[in-house]
């Protein structure tokens, strides 16, 4: 429905006229200072018939008298605020700066896991998709733009340091699970190097890879303490896809109190 059709609905369902809209609004530029706020029947006429576009103020009076959310409105004339963090991720600025997490709807749901299988141990390596038993809505403004259904998500395993320290266990990973070609080297150095998760027989991997023939080859971190692995590929090992986001807590939840506290690295994997 064309915008103005949509605010003459609502005007209507609230059974006002255009010149009660002109009071009202009226009591707002009043009251904050300034004419910009005022709408006028004629004009209020023209916004219905499509005529022309409201600026920011008229659309804060109508917002008010009409009790939408302003953020509501915007979207009737194409502005989704929700994108504006989506914009700003493809904007990127040269220099290093703060920025924010900006909350504009609170009370939008979201798709999240609210039972996880009971089968799932923290110690492996999984895809979250696979984790979980049942999803709900709730309105987490956080993680408001992750929908964890159609996308893939990894989680490290906290038993799963093949990729220490620039994987921590107990990390989260998105997947694209369009781009599961092994790339070959050369890489610039080890963080530029892709990440790929990878399905196995008795379970998940999250590793760099090598692709020689039919053997697929699992390499780890050399401080990770762990060994090469090698499987038959396709056979007993899959590329999930390309890891190209991490959420990943680089701060022990307990301060260490000295180098014989440090956590022992566990055993590397019995080639």
């Amino acid at each position: 429905m064309i915008a103005g059709e949509r605010l003459k609905e609502i005007r209507n369902r609230l059974n006002i006229s255009t010149r009660d809209v002109e009071e009202l609004s009226r009591k707002i530029a009043d009251a904050e200072g300034n004419d910009e706020f005022f709408v006028s029947n004629p004009w209020l006429t023209q916004i219905e018939n499509h005529l022309g576009s409201p600026s920011i103020y008229k659309l804060y009076s109508i917002s008010v008298i009409y009790r939408i959310k302003f953020s509501d409105l915007l979207i009737l004339y194409g502005i989704d605020l929700e994108k504006i963090g989506k914009y700003q991720a493809t904007c990127a600025l040269p220099e290093t700066h703060l920025t924010q997490l900006e909350i504009y709807d609170e009370d939008r749901p979201v798709q999240f896991p609210v039972r996880f299988d009971p089968g799932f141990s923290i110690d492996r390596t999984n895809l979250l998709s696979r984790m979980v038993e049942i999803w709900g809505e709730i309105p987490i403004a956080l993680i408001r733009h992750l929908d964890l259904r159609r996308c893939l998500f990894g989680y490290i395993g906290m038993n799963d340091y093949s990729l220490y320290p620039i994987l921590r266990p107990g990390s989260f990973v998105q997947i694209d699970n369009k781009r599961t070609k092994i790339q070959p080297p050369p890489w610039k150095d080890e963080y530029s190097r892709p990440i790929y998760f990878i399905e196995l027989r008795e379970g998940y991997a999250c590793s760099w890879c090598e692709l020689k023939g039919k053997t697929l080859f699992l390499i780890p971190h050399p401080l990770s303490g762990y060994g090469i692995r090698q499987y038959a590929y396709p056979d007993d090992a899959g590329v999930v896809g390309r890891v190209t986001g991490v959420a990943m807590q680089i701060v022990d939840s307990e301060p260490t109190l000295s180098t014989d506290d440090a956590p022992k690295l566990p055993r590397p994997f019995a080639r």
